[in-house]
């Protein structure tokens, strides 16, 4: 089901009530509601959560919103998420195995985690295995858990513009460490775009959730090929 912009709008301001009340049970009831009348989740995501959140973001990065607002506003999506929205993608089933490792998480200097936390989900039940090392991270933080791990994609999410400069800083150290071939790296979020992810060397970029699962497929059938190749040429 498309939603219309009138209804899109409608239920961005019903939504922006429910985080200026902190009113969790409105918040979930108003998912549930959208779900009932068709709106898948990611739908639901997309065209509602993730506007309002940008929104509140952008504020905050013009310092007219602080951190409480912040918080009172991941409080709400938050239990959106966990009571309405990843049950009912669950409810769809995933593939069995391994399609990859990935650690992911939510870049150093941003606290948003509703966007990484779709997409972590939807990359579960798309078959990879997913470490989720959650918000604030920096940048050794992703590599030493993608050492770790034996991570085969290092994906970062990013809603604020400021944390943007973490994302180029760790293709930076995995150059001059002479690890970066050793990793897939890709992001998203609202800042993010195609040309700009390209621009500082990322292998991917993911528009939304399901394009995210897209383009680790699409990597991972890549990096097996040239494995392959290499293999090859050495034998």
């Amino acid at each position: 089901m498309s939603l219309s912009e009138a209804r899109q709008r409608e239920l961005q301001a019903l939504l922006k009530q429910a985080i200026d009340a902190l009113d969790e049970t409105g918040g979930v009831a108003l998912a549930r509601s959208a779900l009932a009348e068709n709106i898948t989740p990611l739908e639901f995501f997309k065209a509602v959560i993730e506007p309002v959140m940008k929104d509140i973001g952008d504020a905050f990065s013009r310092l007219e919103v602080f951190l409480p607002d912040l918080m009172r506003a991941g409080a709400v999506v938050k239990a959106m998420q966990l009571q309405v929205l990843e049950p009912a993608v669950r409810a769809t089933g995933g593939a069995s195995g391994s399609a990859g490792t990935i650690v992911i998480g939510t870049t150093q200097g941003d606290i948003h985690d509703i966007g990484k936390n779709m997409v972590a989900l939807m990359l579960q039940v798309n078959g990879f295995k997913v470490v989720d090392l959650g918000t604030d991270v920096s940048p050794a933080g992703f590599l030493e858990a993608a050492r770790r791990e034996q991570a085969d994609i290092i994906a970062m999410s990013a809603l604020l513009t400021p944390s943007l400069p973490y994302i180029k800083d760790l293709v930076a150290r995995l150059v001059a460490l002479g690890e970066r071939s050793r990793y897939l790296l890709i992001a998203g979020g609202a800042p993010i775009t195609s040309e700009w992810a390209g621009a500082v060397g990322l292998d991917g970029f993911g528009e939304d959730a399901p394009e995210a699962v897209t383009v680790c497929h699409q990597l991972m059938a890549r990096q097996g090929v040239v494995r392959e190749q290499g293999l090859e040429n050495r034998s």
